[in-house]
């Protein structure tokens, strides 16, 4: 059955959930439509190509990708899915850092674009990907706006409490 989801959230294992999360809670901030699975290309291969032939037919907008090490996720779903965006999250490992991870994601073949956000950076995943499901939803473009707002205004609360306290006792806070 047919099922219709704006942003499909994809990690490799379950240890990254605790990092995907934020993207999730992100997304429901903005009231869009996901769902989370959890898809190796390594150990699952099978599982992964028979869930990317099934967004096509969900009509999914966005891909949200997790993954570390060598981190192919992203860049098998991109190749998949040619008029999906694919947004890839290397995630922290601790061999390397992430660092493997990033460049893993960011170095895709010509054509199979992957954009990538910072290692761990799962909330600004669910930015972006609400930035590009905003393109012509009035809607989104408003909560989104309303979100980048408040940002300023928490700079500015910082800013005010850092000036009236000073930073010592700003810090000790």
């Amino acid at each position: 059955m047919d099922k219709n989801i704006d942003v499909s959230i994809i990690m490799g294992s379950d240890s990254d959930l605790h990092i995907m999360k934020d993207c999730a809670k992100f997304l429901e901030q903005m009231g869009i439509s996901y769902e989370m699975k959890i898809l190796s290309v390594h150990r699952t291969p099978e599982k992964a190509i028979e869930y990317a032939k099934t967004l096509t037919q969900n009509q999914v907008k966005v891909i949200i990708a997790g993954a570390g090490g060598a981190a192919h996720l992203p860049g098998v779903f991109a190749a998949m899915l040619p008029t999906v965006p694919v947004i890839g999250i290397p995630i922290h490992t601790k061999t390397l850092g992430g660092v493997d991870s990033l460049y893993s994601i960011v170095q895709m073949p010509s054509g199979i674009p992957v954009a990538t956000v910072a290692i761990n950076g799962s909330k600004n995943a669910g930015i972006l990907a609400t930035s590009i499901l905003a393109v012509g939803n009035e809607e989104l473009k408003k909560k989104l706006t309303d979100f980048k707002n408040s940002l300023k205004e928490t700079v500015s609360q910082k800013d005010k409490k850092l000036q009236e306290l000073g930073y010592e006792a700003y810090l000790a806070n």
